[in-house]
């Protein structure tokens, strides 16, 4: 069996507490067969980039590379963060042009074909990881290098048109057909992709999800939506009930029905949209005012980045000004907590939770809600309150729906989840976490690595 290699910003290297869904998933993969797992170490050197330090345990090699601050600003502080992400997520506006961080992101991407290339070998499987390494598969080509290479794309793919107004799109986007294999979270995006290459990317679309670029060479894209581990959340969440914070949370609710959101503070996951679809619920819903308590979990991100900020000092003013005008000597509508929790705690958060706020702008999955769905309790389940811009949505129909922009359809969502009865509850939650346990983080990356192997 061929050897993987996976590549990918982060390295979850053993000893460090990166136990995601995804780094789970992918060390499963590794540990079948052996393999690589090369990425950014994560440190900050003075000097030179690119120290390569290298660690084993069992079949399972971990190759890190050190960047120093001036690749590291402009590779991921800035092309990465600054201008791919808000692009990728619909945001033109928020778009960083800087031409120098474009060249960052072109140097250190050819800084890791340097160092990888060396080590491959032609029978190898190598998967790489998101919109930080979009033209390595391009570079490793020059290299020399001729094994089965995929890629992933964690984000949405945006419409074409906004990925043309990017200057030299071609240049960065036209990487892609060096790969065998495009993976992406839903149809949509790979529609989008494929708009892209037949409208400016000089390719054509073939019949089964095969593509051709302008020199001939042909290609395949597909969606593959991630998941999580499905059973893993689900004891997680059952165990979770005895610990003292959920305990804590349930007796400080006071028989209240408890609305949870859990996103990291970020514009695309539009929040301030949130907060003011919840206070229009309780404009709109006086009947059921006082019933319901809010807790809202948004650790900090890019603290650096002057939009971020801006973000936490309009989310502080929005809860400040919610409270103000509805709180009660006894109870408080928006609890909004600036902080991590640890992941087996979140699960006992969304077990005591009657409903699940999941409303982004932009998201390409979004795995809160999958793990809202597979913590919940099946004799006494809540309700999920869904984007319809979230990629989860295309897999989580019985979900209530939602336009995040829709201030008035979130506040009506709120309400019938809030009041919705119990068998309808569990006919709802049954087909999604039906779905999830078929669908889960190990059926995904068994189905992308089959096709890229046998493609």
């Amino acid at each position: 069996m061929s050897r993987l290699v996976v590549v990918s910003n982060r390295v979850a290297v053993p000893g460090e507490s990166r136990a995601g869904g995804l780094a789970v998933a992918l060390q499963a993969a590794l540990k079948e067969h052996g393999g690589l797992w090369f990425g950014w170490s994560g440190r900050t050197v003075r000097g030179e980039s690119g120290a390569v330090h290298e660690q084993v345990e069992g079949d399972i090699r971990y190759l890190t590379m050190d960047l120093n601050r001036a690749d590291l600003d402009a590779y991921y502080n800035g092309f990465a963060n600054r201008t791919l992400w808000p692009l990728l997520h619909f945001r033109l506006d928020l778009v960083d042009y800087d031409r120098a961080t474009r060249e960052g992101y072109a140097r250190v991407n050819a800084m890791f074909a340097d160092k990888l290339a060396p080590m491959l070998r032609d029978s190898d499987i190598l998967w790489i990881h998101d919109y930080h390494l979009i033209p390595l598969a391009s570079l490793l080509r020059q290299r020399g290098v001729g094994c089965r290479m995929g890629f992933f794309l964690h984000v949405p793919m945006p419409s074409s048109d906004l990925l043309a107004a990017m200057p030299n799109h071609n240049r960065l986007f036209s990487s892609l057909y060096a790969y065998d294999l495009v993976g992406m979270q839903t149809r949509r995006d790979v529609e989008r992709f494929q708009d892209y290459v037949r409208l400016f990317g000089g390719g054509k679309v073939l019949a089964d999800g095969q593509l051709e670029a302008p020199g001939g060479r042909r290609f395949r894209a597909h969606a593959y939506p991630i998941s999580i581990d499905t059973e893993l959340i689900a004891s997680q969440a059952r165990a979770a009930m005895s610990k003292p914070a959920i305990k804590d949370l349930r007796a400080s609710l006071d028989r209240r029905k408890l609305a949870i959101g859990v996103d990291r503070l970020d514009y695309s996951k539009g929040l301030p949209e949130r907060f003011r679809g919840f206070e229009r619920y309780l404009e709109t819903h006086r009947d059921q005012r006082g019933q319901l308590t809010y807790l809202q979990i948004a650790p900090v991100s890019r603290s650096d980045v002057a939009e971020y900020q801006a973000l936490r000092q309009e989310l502080e003013q929005i809860s400040g000004h919610i409270n103000g005008a509805w709180a009660e000597p006894d109870w408080t509508p928006l609890r909004y907590v600036n902080r991590n929790f640890a992941h087996a705690t979140l699960t006992g958060f969304y077990r005591l939770a009657s409903v699940g706020l999941v409303t982004p702008l932009r998201d390409g999955m979004n795995l809160v809600a999958k793990e809202y769905i597979a913590a919940q309790d099946p004799e006494d389940p809540g309700v999920l309150v869904l984007s319809l811009l979230a990629g989860a949505a295309y897999e989580l129909k019985d979900a209530l729906l939602v336009n995040p922009h829709d201030l008035d359809g979130v506040a009506d969502a709120i309400a019938i989840a809030s009041t919705m009865p119990r068998d309808k509850r569990i006919e709802r939650w049954r087909a999604m976490m039906d779905h999830l346990r078929k669908h889960d983080i190990n059926a995904w990356r068994r189905d992308y690595l089959h096709d890229l192997r046998n493609g």
